[in-house]
This record gives structure tokens, sequence and C-alpha cells, in this order.
């Protein structure tokens, strides 16, 4: 826990593994998951270094097993998944698990061809025999008295006369070619038949009412039975071509009846013989791959291991002897020790007897940024990193994140039933993790909501406790400990009277306040009720405000004294501070003099409710050095003696804070690099240029981080930062004017509802009432969930996310780090595995 506040300390260590016990090191190493190494190769090609051939290996395993998986998806076989992971095999071991892999490929695309030449075989004989069944009837009714009239449509009397008188009588005979062809294709292809023929050939056509299995996907494809007759060699050869380029199949079919029915006898019996073949071959494909499926998981683990491990071999040195692998990594300094154990482990499963050797390195090099995570703060964690990497050792805002971030939320969510809604639904995912954990749903937007369960939970258990505070439940309020108004307004005022206003002045009210939250009274006070919640909430959103922009420019504070940033104390936290406290700090102030002061009922005229000045115009005044309106009466212009005084000091005081930030650190950056010349003078005078060559920064420090900047652009850079601060006080104060907004938008949105649906379902009596209602509720729900809970929740998830980033870390969070990022076997299956499912 306590890296959250602050990233763990790294250190650069150079790694000597001999290279009979580099592999299981590494390997260890992969399953501790807390070592980031270096490439020593940068320059060297990746098809050039020391292990490219084993990755090769692994990659062509790989793909074999990507063609298993696809295989046994197809044939929707569930894959065993025990949830273990592992270890990674040996070296030696990778050459059973090739010839494993390679057999059963052959088997399979052995078998899959197999498969494919009987499916083809299967269809050409279906085709076949439909085309036997279809032209029968084809032939039937040529044989019929239609035949006559049909060769007159197709050549016409005088060809019929004229090839009469040739043929010496005979009866004229005609060609003809059967076959099937895709029934999309087929109103084309009779278009192209007879203008291509000029109309000389007779098409019959008649549908397969069965689909057809394509024996190349398996598509199911739907075709129809085709028969044309023609005259002429020419033509046969024309309506040939027109087949073929169609696609459309040709068979043989015998013009004799007995020949016909010879050959669908032949057919049906070769039919049966394949249909029984393929039903072997079909099950001994199923008997393969489900013994390949039992393994499938475990071999992909151990697959993405060795391959992993490799990768990162080649990311070493080889010594001169070319016995020794060197590595350069980074590992905590909490988790050395425990580094050290694993490779020691390793050396031992490996049989060697050269212990690895782990050495601390000196770099001026920034380490990478490391916070120790577990499922609840890790939500947090990702919040924060998405706006930017924190540097090393600098203050994380995500501890912090985990209070602020929920209230925040509530704040502007504040209702006791939508935060209901939203923290079981947070507590369903909790309490449900392990088994929804598995599932692995390929549902990106569910991923996020499982992602941040812990975060839904606290933003719904805080909306609860807000929703208490504004004494909301749905747009209606809980009468628990009874209303202090309750001794004139009673029930029959209430119900009676529609333009309800309720006046605090006169006896009405009993100068008791309510325990807890909001009196339960304003909820049936619709003229002055919204009047009162727009102070109260606008009140506490800039309250809220400052106090959190103060947290974060004294978490700023810990950064400057961690990296005993003196200057940057004095220069820019210190005025910073005095700025944001003289300023808005003190208008919190004056709105608790208010509250105290003033009250409608007050026996002293001086501070009753006409009397209490406005804070904003209070605040004006103050920035502009007028002096307020003179009052009538016996009002007074101050709230306490010695305002007027007060508020001119702490303007301008506020005001020198301004060149204090813009000068000051430029000034004395000046003054250090001039001692430090003079110093370096002194001593080449001294030691005759013995020292010569020292930088200044060397001698005194007094750069602090901006030695090699011109002079002109620190004055520029702390300008820019200087003016962002003074003009983004202002802006990120009204900014949290957002707190208010949104609540106010979301009870006004929830009240809507309750009036416009849901009220008109309790207003029928009798069982159509009951019946209106459920119909009517159901509607109110759907609204309520997907507009309020859904809609408005992200509104205003998105609205908190936007305070933090801006108006909270802005005051001391650069997130300009890198993140660590070590060599884990458990996130490199993750991320293999979240890539072969997309």
């Amino acid at each position: 826990m306590g890296s959250l506040f602050r990233s763990e300390e790294m250190s650069l260590c150079q790694l000597f593994l001999q290279s009979e016990a580099a592999y299981a090191c590494v390997s260890e190493l992969g399953e501790l998951g807390l070592v980031q190494f270096r490439d020593l190769n940068p320059d060297v090609n990746a098809f050039q270094r020391k292990f490219v051939n084993e990755v090769r290996r692994c990659d062509e395993m790989e793909r074999k097993l990507r063609y298993l998986e696809k295989e046994i998806k197809k044939d929707g076989i569930p894959m065993l998944d025990t949830g273990e992971s592992p270890e990674a095999p040996q070296p030696r071991e990778m050459i059973d698990l090739e010839a494993t892999f390679e057999k059963l490929e052959n088997e399979l695309r052995e078998v899959n061809q197999n498969a494919e030449a009987l499916k083809r075989n299967y269809l050409e004989l279906t085709e076949l025999k439909h085309i036997l069944r279809k032209t029968q009837v084809f032939f039937d009714e040529m044989a019929d008295s239609h035949r006559e009239e049909e060769q007159v449509n197709l050549l016409g009397e005088e060809g019929i006369r004229a090839g009469g008188a040739g043929a010496q009588g005979q009866n004229l005979k005609l060609g003809f070619v059967a076959g099937v062809i895709l029934r999309e294709r087929l109103p084309a292809f009779e278009r192209m038949l007879w203008r291509a023929c000029r109309g000389n050939v007779f098409l019959r056509q008649a549908m397969i009412e069965d689909p057809l299995e394509d024996p190349s996907n398996g598509d199911k494809v739907y075709k129809s039975v085709f028969i044309i007759f023609f005259q002429g060699d020419q033509l046969k050869t024309r309506v040939k071509k027109i087949c073929e380029g169609f696609r459309a199949t040709l068979y043989p079919c015998p013009e004799a009846p007995t020949d016909r029915r010879e050959m669908a006898m032949g057919v049906m019996t070769r039919i049966e013989d394949l249909h029984t073949v393929l039903g072997q071959t079909q099950d001994h494909r199923h008997r393969v791959l489900v013994a390949a499926a039992k393994n499938l998981k475990n071999w992909f683990v151990k697959v993405r291991k060795i391959k992993a491990i490799y990768h990162t071999l080649n990311l070493f040195n080889l010594d001169v002897t070319q016995k020794c692998l060197i590595a350069e990594c980074w590992v905590p300094l909490l988790d050395f020790e425990t580094i050290q154990i694993a490779l020691r482990r390793g050396t031992e499963r490996s049989g060697s007897s050269v212990p690895p050797i782990l050495n601390r390195m000196e770099t001026f090099e920034d380490p990478p940024t490391y916070n120790r995570t577990n499922k609840f703060t890790h939500a947090f964690q990702a919040l924060i990193n998405a706006y930017g990497v924190a540097s090393y050792r600098e203050m994380n805002p995500a501890p912090y994140t985990i209070i602020t971030f929920p209230f925040l939320f509530a704040v502007m969510f504040g209702d006791l039933g939508h935060g209901t809604i939203m923290a079981l639904f947070g507590l369903w995912m909790v309490l449900k993790e392990k088994p929804l954990a598995a599932k692995k749903s390929d549902n990106e937007i569910w991923n996020i909501f499982f992602g941040g369960r812990y975060i839904i939970f606290l933003m719904g258990v805080f909306s609860m406790y807000t929703g208490f505070v504004y004494n909301d439940i749905f747009s209606k309020s809980l009468n628990v400990f009874g209303s202090a108004w309750s001794t004139n307004y009673n029930t029959s005022t209430v119900m009676s009277n529609k333009a309800l206003q309720l006046n605090p002045k006169g006896m009405d009210y009993a100068q008791t306040p309510y325990p807890f939250g909001l009196d339960p009274v304003w909820q049936v006070a619709p003229l002055n009720k919204i009047i009162f919640q727009n102070a109260y909430k606008m009140k506490i959103s800039i309250i809220f405000g400052v106090i959190h922009m103060l947290f974060g420019v004294f978490v700023g504070l810990f950064n400057h004294r961690y990296f005993k940033n003196k200057m940057a104390i004095y220069c820019e936290f210190i005025p910073q501070v005095i700025f944001l406290v003289f300023l808005f700090f003190y208008m919190t102030l004056l709105m608790f003099i208010k509250w105290v002061k003033y009250s409608a009922s007050a026996t002293d005229v001086v501070y009753s409710e006409g009397c209490a000045p406005s804070i904003l115009i209070t605040f004006i005044n103050m920035v502009l050095f007028k002096a307020p309106d003179k009052n009538t009466g016996d009002c007074l212009p101050y709230m306490f003696a010695g305002q007027s005084g007060l508020q001119k000091f702490l303007v301008v005081v506020a005001l020198l804070c301004v060149p204090w930030m813009l000068l000051a650190k430029p000034i004395l950056i000046m003054r250090g690099r001039k001692e430090a010349a003079v110093s370096v003078c002194i001593e080449t005078l001294d030691d005759s240029g013995t020292q010569a060559g020292q930088q200044p920064a060397q001698q005194q420090g007094g750069g602090h981080g901006h030695d090699n900047e011109e002079m002109s652009e620190i004055f520029i850079h702390q300008g820019i930062h200087t003016i962002e601060y003074v003009l983004g006080s202002v802006s990120h104060t009204a900014s949290y004017l957002r707190l208010w907004a949104l609540s106010l938008a979301h009870a006004q949105l929830a009240e809507v509802l309750w009036n416009m649906v849901l009220q008109n379902g309790l207003k029928q009596d009798g069982w159509i009432g009951g019946i209106a209602l459920w119909a009517v509720f159901a509607f109110w729900a759907v609204l309520t969930v997907g507009i309020l809970v859904l809609m408005e929740g992200l509104s205003a998830f998105l609205h908190t996310l936007r305070l933090h980033w801006v108006e909270f870390q802005s005051k001391f969070y650069a997130g300009l780090g890198y993140a660590f990022q070590p060599f884990s076997f458990e996130v490199i299956l993750e991320s293999s595995s979240s890539s072969s499912e997309d």
C-alpha cells in the first residue's frame, strides 16, 4: 500500500547468466513478473539475433495450434480450460512438441482433403441424381403431342419442312445438354442463351428444393437443373461455352429411358456408399479434434512461454567467450532478494554449477514508475494513468482519488434510490467477480463496467449518503425524524395549498433544524424549494472546490520536499498557497460567517435576513477595491469589524504573489549560475587549471535542473506557469460549479419522470389501475435506469474525471513518466488470448 502514495524505488541492475542456465532463469523471472529487461542490441536487426531460429520455430508451432483451434471451433467442440498455467517446458521438449503438432496438422489436413474430395464426389452424384429425375419429366413432355409445336417454336415451320424433305421423311433429331447452375445466375444465363443463339435453343429448368453443401467452404447453396435442346454442332459448341462462362456443371444424360433408369440406380448405390464413408471420415476427424481439444490451451501456454523466453534472450548480449549472457534490467529494490532466489532456483533446474550474478548499477536515467496495486486499487490507478503515468517517485493521486472521486460524483448524483441501484449493481459484480472474470466476455462495454466494479460500488454508496443529505429518493423525500414545520403545516394545509411557500421568519418554523439533511417539507413547497436548494448547493460546490484545490497544492509540497527542491517551496508553493487562501478560501469563510451570523428569525435587525450581504458582490468589491453600497436602515455594510481593511490587505498580498511566482525562481537560478561561474574561476586559478573542465552545476548545483536552459526560456517557462496558475485559480473555482448544476439537473429530471410518468399510474383506481400501474411502473423503471442511472451517471462520471485531471492534479502532478513493464508470463498470456479472441 505504501507504493500507492509514491512509486516503488527502482534500481538498474546488470545480470550475468551462464548460457546453459539462461533459459531456466529467464523462465523463473517470467513467472515472477518483477523484472523489466532493456534491449542491449537496439541496432541489430530482428532476423540477425542469436535466438531468431527458436522464435521462428515457436511462430510455426503457434500457427499450427491456431489451425487446430480453428478446426475445433468449427466443429463446436469445447476446449478444456483448467485455469492453470503450466511451466515453460525445457528446450529439449520443443522437439517433442513440434513432432506432435506436425503429426496432428498433417493428419487433420489429410482427413480434411479426403473429406472434401468425398463431399465433392457426393455433391456431383447428388446433382446427377436430380438431373436424372428432373429431365425425365422433360423427355416425357417431348414425347407427347406437344413436341411438334415445340419444334415449330424452336426452328419454325419452314425449317421443319425443309429438314423433313432433306431427311427423306425421317423424324428430326434434336441435341441436348443437361446440368446444374446456381439459382441466382439462372436469369442472366437464360438471357445470354437467347441472345447468343438468337432464340434457336430451347431451355427448360427446375429448382432443386433442398440446399446443397459447397465442399470447399461448407456453405449451403441453392441450385437449379436445366436442359437445353438445340440443333447442330455449332449451337452445341456455343451452348457449352456459355455454360462454362456461367460456371454451370454439365453431366452426361442418356437419351434412352432404360439407360437413364440404370444410371439412376447406380448413382443411388454410389451415394449410399459415399454417405457411409463420409460418416466414418467425420467420426475420425471428430476423434482427432476431441483429443487435441483436451490439451490445446496448455499447448498454447507452453508455446507462448517458450517464445517469450527466447524473445527476451534476444535482448541480451554475449560476452567475449560466448559462454555468458549479459542483461540489464530494472528491478524494484524491495523485491531484490526475491529475484535472486528465483535466479538460484532457475540455476538449480538447469543443472548449472555457476551461480548467476545480479549487480546494481549507477545511472542517470529516469527509472520506470511502478505502483503496486491490487484488484481494488487497480481501477483507480488506471484512471490516473489514463491522464499520464507519474514521474519516478512523484506523488501518486490514486489513494486520494479513492475517496474524492466517488464523493464528488455523489455530490452531482445525490439520490438515495439511484445510488442504491448503482451500489447493488457494483456489489453484484464484486461478489461474483470470479465467475464473471472466468467468462471473459468479448463485449467491450461489459469489460469496462466489470473493470470498474469497485468504482461503481463506491460511487453508489457515496450517492446513497448524499441522497440522505439531500433527502432525495426518486425525487421524493423521507420523513424519518418529523418536520420542524409540522406545528402549523399539517397534512390538510400541505394537500390543499398548491402554491405553498415556506417562510422561516414567522411562527411556522420551530427554529430547530432537521437532524440530518434537508427537511422533507421542502418537497411540497414548489415555489421557493428551487431557490433554497440553488443557494445551498452552489455554496457547498465552491467550498468543496476550494478545499480540493488547496489539498492538491499541499500534496505538491511533498513532491518538493522529497526531491529536496527548496527553491520550488519558496518560489512556487508558498505564493500559490497564499494566493489561493487569501482570495478564494477567504470567500468560503465568508459563507460560513454568513450562515452563522445571519438568520431569518434574528431579533437584532442588523443580523436579519434582509441585511445579509451577497457573497459574490462582496468578493467582486473586494478585488476591485470598491466600497459596498450604503445600506438603508440599520443594516451594516460589512459582516464583521475591520473587514474592509482585512480585505484590502488580503488582495494586496495576493497580488504581490504574482510577481513572486513570476520572478523569484529565474532570479535565483541566475544568481546561482553566476556564483558557480565565480567559484570555478577561483578554483581554476588556485589549481592551475586542473578544475577547468568541471561544470558549474557539478560544483554548486545552482541550476536545479535548469543548467542547460537559456535564461530567456526559463523566464518564458515560469511566466506560462504563473499565468496558468493565476487564471486557473479563477476558472477552476468556477469549474466546481458543475457540482451544483448537475445536482440540480439530476433532481429536476427525476422529478419530471415522477410527475409525468409514474404519478399517472398511481391516480387510477380498481383493477384497471393495477394493470395501468404495472405498465406505467415498467416504463418508468426503464427510463430511470436508462436515463437517470446510466446516462446521468456517465455524465457525472466524466465531469468528476475532469475535476480530478484538470482542477486537482494540475496543482502537483506532472505525469511525465513511463510505466514499469516487467517481463511477465501472466501479462503476455493475457494479451495473447485477448488478441486471438479479437
